[in-house]
């Protein structure tokens, strides 16, 4: 997940990507000043009023909002009234400016970034090694998890292929898989690391990331062999795929005489990435 801050006629537009679910999201308190040119005094305030206007209508762009945590101009984190592309267009209708045209041409244009890194898919690499590199990470990690990245959305787009379609099932499935290969479900597995809502990959080391790697990997391939048909199907699936790494976690475990399952997450990011000679998939 990227955040970013992107330009709209010289005003700020934080942004956010999320890399999972492909998809843009915007701070509706900045496309409403930019818009609406409404006090830096209260930069809220015409959301505030939009936001009961549309409650009342019945509109479902308040509802199809998300609390996303971005910063401030104070430096400081702060949750976020955001909207996904789509819900931006819906909104940008609602409000009487004259220029809702040119923020649609502009919105066209950051969605072309995107189009660009899939048309380049190095293009997206180099962005996301510049973002985890920005965050402090070490450069073995990046390596790591920017390959975790390609094969999750390998193995998003295989499910989609299957039939999952809701947000739920993919969770489901995921929960299924991780704790087949970690023994924990993704919420006792960020608790373990003592974590809230960071995400989960961006807190492992890289023996954690390459199991996870292998995990979905394996789940894809096995996927591809069985065509799954039911939503049963497919969890069996993923509980097969994270069994995989199971084993290779505990050959590991086996030869260092310690779990590699860790409570380390990225309050210690050079920590995260351990330097080992020992072969992760060695039978």
């Amino acid at each position: 997940m990227t955040d970013k801050i992107k330009l709209f006629e010289q005003q700020q537009i934080r942004t956010h990507w999320d890399a999972e679910n492909e998809e843009w999201y915007f701070s509706v308190v900045d496309i409403c000043n930019a818009l609406s040119e409404s006090s830096a005094k209260d930069p809220g305030a015409y959301w505030r009023k939009l936001k009961q206007r549309l409650k009342a209508e019945g509109s479902e762009v308040v509802t199809k909002c998300h609390a996303l945590k971005m910063q401030s101009t104070d430096g400081k984190y702060y949750k976020t009234d955001c909207l996904s592309t789509k819900d931006v267009l819906r909104l940008v209708q609602s409000i009487p400016s004259p220029k809702a045209e040119p923020f649609k041409m502009w919105l066209a244009e950051v969605g072309n970034d995107r189009i660009e890194e899939i048309m380049d898919p190095e293009k997206a690499l180099l962005r996301g090694a510049d973002y985890y590199r920005a965050k402090g990470y070490s450069e073995g990690w990046i390596s790591q998890r920017l390959q975790t990245i390609e094969m999750r959305k390998e193995l998003t787009d295989e499910w989609k292929a299957r039939g999952i379609s809701k947000e739920q099932e993919y969770a489901i499935l995921t929960n299924e898989m991780t704790k087949a290969w970690s023994g924990f479900t993704v919420k006792e597995y960020k608790q373990f690391k003592g974590l809230k809502k960071e995400n989960l990959r961006d807190n492992m080391t890289n023996i954690e990331l390459v199991l996870n790697m292998l995990a979905e990997v394996s789940t894809t391939a096995i996927s591809k062999a069985r065509e799954p048909k039911t939503f049963k199907e497919n969890k069996d699936v993923a509980n097969e795929g994270g069994k995989i790494a199971k084993t290779a976690r505990k050959n590991l475990e086996k030869q260092i005489g310690q779990s590699v399952v860790s409570p380390l997450n990225a309050n210690d990011k050079p920590a995260l990435e351990i330097h080992s000679d020992y072969e992760l998939l060695e039978e």
